[in-house]
């Protein structure tokens, strides 16, 4: 990283970003419970000479700053950590019980700060510039982007193009991914109730067991993504929880699967919601039973913008080289509420190496940690891409 070109302002205020990342770290926050980190982000944008807004979503934040008349862009970083009992010996492990940042929002934060810092410096672009500070990416309460979204964000922050950054564990250091069109999957989370008729264990043939439709009901669920979603598209039905009853000798009134689907087409994501409820329906009706399937609200699928998508990936070719991009990057099937305001405004969601040495694990896994290394990177590349826009 030595021989990288790092932005004069960034290296300044690189180590400061750090122990703010670190700060952000010790004290993680579920969505819209975001009130501490929201209070560092206000003071340091309100410092460096930003107009704050702080009236969007209970814990957002907007940060914009003008500069002469052009275009405007919009550059979103996350506030929220995950409801996960942290597993380190860092000395800026999570001091709160059952939470911690562990996918590394808190860097994304420190990252688009320590941009603000350079930007508000550094003045040859014209236009407009708008730091959006988003809670509850992860769905802790609902959607902070969709929440953002129905209170009119870009009627009050119109954006010509938008964009997002996000580590990626097992990316070396120094590589961003970019792919345009559909990027990430959409998730729908369902919950199908088995109403049956409970009973004594002993007499069965008195029940209708929702237990064992429920049994045959998960198999069945496994043909949808077999038979019915083309063999070419993406399509995945994940059973995560099966409820029902807590005594073994009695056969209970009701059982309930949770599931996860995901995909990454529109119409294939239609087609998994009508035959999932079909399936379930028919199926329970079979056995002497009923199903009750509710569909929760969930993220649509993230497709970037193939002009956002050029630029970023020339931004990083025009720094960094060839080298700079992380070559045949593919969908994946994680999911990001970024994909509600890409339906809206052009864009792009891009990928940074997080690293791939040893301990480098998955986020959303209770040994993660942001790699420290990525910070003036990542800051650097938002500063290139927003002097390239906002040309």
């Amino acid at each position: 990283m030595h021989d990288i070109d790092i932005a004069p302002g960034i290296k300044a205020i690189t180590p400061a970003m750090i122990e703010l990342r670190r700060a952000i770290h010790r004290q993680p926050e579920l969505g819209f419970e975001e009130f501490a980190t929201r209070k560092r982000v206000i003071e340091h944008l309100e410092d460096w000479g930003y107009e704050v807004h702080k009236n969007l979503a209970t814990t957002a934040v907007v940060g914009t700053l003008r500069n002469g008349h052009g275009p405007a862009l919009g550059l979103r970083a996350e506030l929220d950590a995950l409801p996960i009992q942290e597993h380190s010996s860092q000395p800026w492990a999570s001091s709160t019980p059952g939470k911690m940042h562990a996918c590394g929002h808190d860097g994304h934060t420190a990252m688009l700060l320590a941009a603000a810092f350079e930007l508000a410096r550094e003045r040859s672009w014209r236009g407009t510039l708008h730091l959006f500070f988003q809670p509850a990416e992860e769905g802790h309460g609902g959607s902070g982007a969709k929440r953002m979204l129905d209170e009119g964000v870009f009627e009050l922050f119109p954006c010509d193009a938008l964009f997002a950054l996000h580590n990626s564990p097992g990316m070396p250091v120094g590589k961003f991914g970019v792919l345009a069109g559909p990027c990430m999957a959409s998730t729908d989370s369902v919950s199908i109730v088995i109403h049956g008729k409970g009973g004594h264990g002993a007499m069965p043939e008195k029940t209708i067991d929702p237990v064992v439709i429920g049994a045959s009901l998960v198999l069945a669920l496994q043909t949808v993504v077999s038979r019915n979603a083309p063999p070419s598209e993406t399509a995945i039905i994940t059973i995560g929880a099966f409820l029902a009853g807590d005594a073994a000798n009695v056969i209970p009134q009701t059982a309930e699967l949770r599931l996860s689907v995901r995909s990454l087409n529109p119409q294939v994501r239609s087609l998994l919601r009508q035959r999932i409820q079909a399936l379930a329906e028919l199926h329970a009706q079979s056995y002497g039973a009923q199903a009750e399937v509710s569909f929760g609200s969930g993220y649509p699928v993230l497709v970037n913008d193939p002009a956002a998508s050029q630029l970023a990936e020339q931004v990083v070719r025009d720094w960094l080289g060839d080298d700079g991009l992380a070559h045949n990057q593919k969908p994946i099937c994680a999911s990001d509420d970024f994909a509600f305001w890409l339906e809206q405004i052009p864009g792009c969601y891009l990928l940074i190496g997080n690293g791939d040495g040893a301990g480098n694990c998955e986020v959303h896994h209770p040994g993660y940690d942001f790699n420290d290394q990525i910070l003036a990177l990542g800051a650097t590349f938002w500063v290139r891409l927003a002097q390239r826009f906002l040309d």
